[in-house]
């Protein structure tokens, strides 16, 4: 479990598949997710199941609250991949920003066999673009028609971002 300011990050739990469902649900949250907005609980519901088992395997697969409520998801899978998403009523507020940057140094303190963290967006999501950036990922690439989506294929941009360096501690050179 992580607390922020104004978040609760915590493992997902069955209880939790309502709330996940209003997100997967709605299809201006998934505009640029990788797959469909989802018709029926039940897909939800084997996400979910995914996302419990990831944070079982990882400790970095999340549920993030506000106020007691369920608005999204932040994490890594598939070790280190960084996934994310809020509800829409809870953009342009920078929770994406203060829940990713609590999920990428958690990373950083708990996983010594992580030496960087990616991410993969629609290269049209240039709110997701600016936030990876501005959180110090930088793009690796650019790949086509990696998603059929909606009837249309969808291009692909990856980033990533290297683990710090340990800075050495300065000492006056001794003569």
């Amino acid at each position: 479990m992580i607390q922020t300011p104004r978040l609760l990050l915590r493992a997902p739990a069955p209880s939790d598949l309502p709330a996940l469902h209003t997100i997967f649900s709605n299809p201006e949250a998934m505009r640029y997710w990788s797959h469909e907005t989802h018709d029926d609980i039940a897909r939800t519901e084997r996400v979910l199941d995914n996302m419990i088992a990831s944070h079982a395997d990882t400790g970095l697969e999340f549920v993030v609250e506000r106020d007691g409520a369920v608005i999204g998801k932040a994490g890594l899978w598939r070790i280190a991949e960084l996934g994310y998403i809020l509800h829409p009523d809870h953009w342009g507020q920078g929770l994406a920003r203060e829940a990713l940057g609590a999920v990428i140094e958690a990373a950083w303190q708990t996983r010594a066999d992580i030496d960087r963290i990616t991410a993969e967006i629609d290269p049209r999501n240039t709110v997701s673009a600016r936030l990876l950036t501005h959180l110090g990922f930088h793009e690796t690439g650019r790949r086509p028609r990696t998603l059929h989506l909606y009837g249309e294929w969808c291009d692909s941009t990856d980033f990533a971002l290297p683990r710090p360096q340990a800075t050495a501690a300065k000492e006056d050179p001794v003569f």
